[in-house]
């Protein structure tokens, strides 16, 4: 890109959109409905993690910007890192919005890696200024550390860490990559996300006076899990189920939860202090590994105000996915966007831009304006918040913020591949599960 075009896209941006300071970013309350980052930025991704939502983040940035190529693709399974790439071409070929874009995919076969360690070589790669992490959540941190290390701006989805250690290595990563000028933006859409960017911005501005208490759900049926194919072994097996197991996705209060959790620390401007809970397993089939059935986290966060945080993967029963919160002068189902019983973004504005393609969009409009985002921390608080809740229900203790965030407890093993021999994992019992 010449200097010239550089200012000239650098001065439409400003004129077109605004950053919003408390709530992540608010270009898509801005942006006109179907609008798409500008600039000759050549935008160059490379991909980590093949499976449903690395494929849909793919997907995504493609719809989210001019001059996006995706080059490379990495997995710990071959068949996942090569079905991607098939699957990307046929979309670069079909989905009429990418043609519009005239984005493309160019990955040759030489440049679809597999292999626990395979994330090494998109970093490597001096063709690739963006990279999207999707694996399990336990190998996030590496990745996120290894890719501010190259000097990538970074996708990632969310969580970002699943215990003290790797929220601590998010927190130096995200000094580290303002130091750098890199751009992050994570995987916690509803900050991305039109309607709730307003509502709660209203609620900043004292829609509801002061907030005094709040509540947060995910409760829904069992979600997945995975039988060992033939041939793998023990580690890949869990690898392949990686849902079921704590060390690689932190329990379905972290890897799920987190949204909820992440509107509530948005919305109070802030993580909670201390957590005490209670939870349980009562599925016997080692097919689900050692993850819980359900939390209930009671979080204190400053000036004393209480969230109930519930969580429940059960089948057969009632569900529930929201955010509310009351205050000294009414109350905000921050979900459908209400306030006080009425609207508070109207009915024809609620849906707006896929908040899945605008993180994008709004990360490569802050790296073409020389402005890059960088929502790690936030995205870390909200991880190891869940990852707060988590423990208290483990162990059946109260835990304080300070606890969680200095545990020494590295939950995935060190240098992990297919062949690592892993611990006989069980699952917690709390009165007897210690805190570390």
């Amino acid at each position: 890109m010449s200097k010239k075009q550089g200012a000239s896209d650098r001065r439409d941006f400003i004129k077109t959109s605004t950053m919003a300071a408390a709530g992540g970013i608010a270009l898509n309350a801005v942006l006109p409905a179907g609008a798409y980052a500008q600039g000759s930025d050549e935008i160059r991704v490379g991909v980590v993690g093949c499976g449903g939502r690395g494929s849909g983040a793919a997907h995504n940035v493609l719809n989210s910007a001019r001059n996006v190529t995706i080059h490379a693709v990495a997995d710990a399974f071959e068949s996942q890192a090569k079905g991607l790439q098939a699957r990307l071409k046929g979309i670069a070929k079909d989905d009429p919005k990418v043609k519009e874009l005239n984005n493309k995919v160019e990955i040759a076969d030489d440049k679809v890696h597999s292999g626990v360690d395979a994330y090494q070589k998109i970093m490597n790669d001096p063709k690739i200024n963006y990279v999207i992490l999707a694996t399990p959540p336990g190998f996030r941190s590496i990745h996120i550390m290894a890719a501010v290390k190259a000097k990538k701006n970074i996708f990632t989805e969310k969580p970002v860490c699943v215990d003290g250690p790797t929220a601590r290595d998010c927190l130096a990563a995200y000094d580290e990559a303002n130091a750098s000028g890199l751009g992050i933006v994570a995987g916690t859409q509803r900050r991305h996300q039109a309607a709730y960017i307003e509502t709660i911005k209203q609620l900043h501005e004292g829609a509801i006076g002061d907030i005094v208490g709040g509540r947060c759900y995910w409760n829904q049926g069992i979600l997945w899990s995975r039988d060992p194919k033939p041939g793998m072994t023990p580690a890949e097996a869990q690898l392949n189920n990686w849902y079921n197991y704590t060390y690689l996705c932190g329990d379905h209060i972290v890897e799920q939860h987190v949204h909820n959790i992440d509107v509530m620390n948005w919305v109070l401007r802030g993580h909670p202090i201390k957590a005490v809970g209670m939870g349980h397993r009562t599925r016997n089939d080692p097919k689900y590994g050692i993850i819980f059935d359900f939390f209930s986290i009671d979080f204190e966060y400053q000036n004393g105000v209480h969230v109930h945080s519930m969580c429940r993967q059960i089948s057969n029963c009632a569900n529930s996915v929201s955010e509310a919160v009351v205050g000294t002068k009414g109350s905000c189902q921050v979900n459908t966007y209400t306030i006080n019983g009425k609207p508070a973004v109207a009915k024809n504005q609620q849906r707006g831009v896929d908040p899945y393609v605008q993180e994008h969009t709004d990360l490569i409009e802050s790296i073409r304006a020389g402005k890059p985002l960088n929502e790690l921390k936030t995205v870390t608080e909200s991880s190891l918040t869940a990852v707060l809740g988590r423990m208290s229900a483990y162990t059946g203790k109260e835990i304080s913020w300070e606890q969680a965030l200095n545990s020494k407890q590295r939950l995935m093993p060190e240098n992990f591949n297919k062949d690592t021999v892993l611990p006989e994992w069980t699952v917690a019992v709390p009165g007897k599960t210690q805190l570390i």
